[in-house]
């Protein structure tokens, strides 16, 4: 065996490419429909709605179908993990996710139409988003292990690749040729996504689903937590149930919530609470289940924590598509000349900003700053990066607050202010995303890979149902007086509190990070 081998440096499995293409093409679809979203909401589709509410309504509209989006990963991990295998799901969803783009091209005056399609893509992108990176994972063993950053790095790579293409032309279409157009290219590449999915089959490796375990984590759990100890209470269990009751209370408060902020605060709930209960008890389950499976939840429930303390990057990440632009349709653009070309850039369009910057500091991070750190003795680990990553990204919102306290003071500002927040938040993206991805696969028991990615994926439903409480909140009299109090308009004080939410966090999540023990999960077989 070679040295390259044992060390875990081998060559890359052949069959990558057909998944980073296929990525590239799907991610095109999805930010090509997805970055046109909030503008169309408001220039086409919301015409009935008083224009002083359409932003607001389009805002409202957008988030939820993210939530959407991250959520039915829970499913697409569940298919894939016990019934039909990553490749499969993958499959079939994309031909979902296909119809879903259908819906948006022919229905664009019809709301249930529209929004028919947008639950299909919801369905389709969020069943296979876990899946496909758990599915790179699935490429690799200990004889290339630690080719897997690389690939990783290239799979968030052409996932930028493909949004920097969608968010430069797709509002040009928009604009030029109407909605069918601009929503129909997207379903195209998708179509072609699944088509260069489907060509690299017989060249993957393919982990078949796991069998039902008498000893999964959910079984664990319910021991760990029903189990009695002599002399002593239940006190997991208790949390757990006040967890089950928040739960309720939640979906009782639909009519004045609105059923997707009262279902996903729901989630929240039973998670956080649960989570909290097994941990308490989770040495019961020593002796009714094996100490491996009792340790495989207790690592679950430690990358559960970091994935909470993540939720409000994304809270501040999706707003790009929804706060940002609406900012932006208030600035001035001012006319450009590349080349000889004569252009003006449009609100939407300030998006391609994101995933160029991506494409160029993803190398440069990994040939230039990484190296640099390690010579100086400081070794970024996957944990450290994502701390100062959210920290980055709430620099951002102190910029893009600066930006917004200017304007309403009725000072002139050009669209390309933009860029500094648009920078700032492009690298925190990079140190927390594709870092995130990587640590969630290598941090996840066997078992449960489609899973665990799955609730990586379900923290940015977490963290847009941030957003939607907090603008929920803003509607209501007494918040709108202390608002007014600061001085500050409601937009100005949304975007200090998310950079303040995000500060926050980021200094939980690197005193956390101190204690988190790392361990690895690739599969140990060639």
């Amino acid at each position: 065996m070679s040295t390259a081998i044992q060390t875990g440096n081998g060559p890359l499995p052949r069959q990558i490419p057909y998944i980073i293409a296929n990525e590239a093409a799907e991610r095109f679809s999805f930010y090509g429909m997805r970055n046109i979203l909030t503008p169309f909401l408001i220039s086409t589709l919301l015409l009935f709605i008083p224009l002083e509410d359409r932003a607001g309504e389009a805002k409202h509209v957008f988030h939820t179908f993210v939530i959407g989006v991250y959520f039915f990963p829970l499913l697409g991990g569940w298919l894939a993990d016990r019934w039909f295998g990553k490749y499969n799901t993958i499959f079939w969803l994309s031909l979902v996710y296909v119809a879903g783009h259908a819906c948006l091209a022919l229905f664009e005056h019809n709301v249930t139409g529209f929004y028919f399609g947008l639950f299909l893509i919801a369905l389709g992108a969020g069943g296979i988003k876990p899946l496909v990176a758990a599915f790179v994972g699935d490429q690799f063993d200990h004889t290339n292990k630690n080719r897997a950053k690389l690939v990783y790095d290239a799979f968030y790579w052409s996932i930028n690749f493909g949004s920097f293409f969608a968010s430069l032309l797709m509002p040009l279409f928009l604009r030029e040729y109407g909605p069918s157009v601009a929503f129909g290219i997207p379903g195209l590449l998708m179509a072609l996504a699944a088509l260069i999915f489907w060509m690299g089959n017989k060249k993957y490796v393919h982990v078949p689903p796991a069998a039902p375990s008498p000893d999964s984590l959910t079984r664990v759990a319910r021991t760990a937590l029903l189990a009695k100890a002599p002399g002593q209470g239940r006190p997991g269990l208790v949390v757990a149930v006040v967890g089950v009751a928040g739960a309720v209370v939640s979906l009782a408060m639909s009519f004045s919530w609105g059923f997707v902020i009262a279902a996903c605060t729901a989630l929240v709930l039973l998670l956080a609470f649960g989570g909290i209960g097994t941990a308490m008890q989770l040495d019961r389950a020593r002796g009714h289940h094996p100490d491996e499976a009792v340790e495989g939840v207790r690592a679950v429930l430690r990358i559960l924590v970091v994935f909470a303390l993540v939720t409000p990057f994304w809270s501040l990440f999706d707003q790009k598509a929804s706060t940002w632009i609406v900012q932006a349709n208030d600035m001035t653009s001012p006319m450009l000349n590349l080349f000889g070309w004569e252009f003006q850039v449009l609100p939407a369009q300030m998006q391609a900003v994101n995933p160029l910057l991506v494409m160029l500091l993803i190398p440069f991070n990994n040939f230039v700053v990484y190296p640099l750190l390690f010579k100086l003795g400081i070794i970024p680990t996957a944990l450290r990066r994502m701390t100062a990553g959210i920290a980055l990204t709430a620099v951002s919102w102190l910029v893009i607050g600066w930006i917004q306290v200017s304007m309403d003071a009725g000072t002139p500002m050009s669209i390309l202010w933009q860029l500094a927040p648009y920078a700032l938040l492009t690298m925190g993206e990079v140190l927390v995303s594709a870092t995130g991805l990587e640590f969630a696969y290598s941090q996840a028991p066997r078992s449960m890979k489609g899973a665990i990615m799955s609730f990586w994926t379900l923290a940015v439903t977490v963290g847009n149902l941030w957003v939607l409480i907090v603008n929920a909140s803003v509607k209501n009299d007494m918040v709108l007086g202390h608002i007014g109090d600061t001085g500050l308009s409601v937009a100005a004080f949304q975007m200090f509190f998310f950079a303040g939410f995000a500060l926050v966090t980021a200094v939980l999540f690197g005193m956390y990070a101190m204690k988190y023990k790392m361990v690895d999960n690739y599969r140990s077989e060639a």
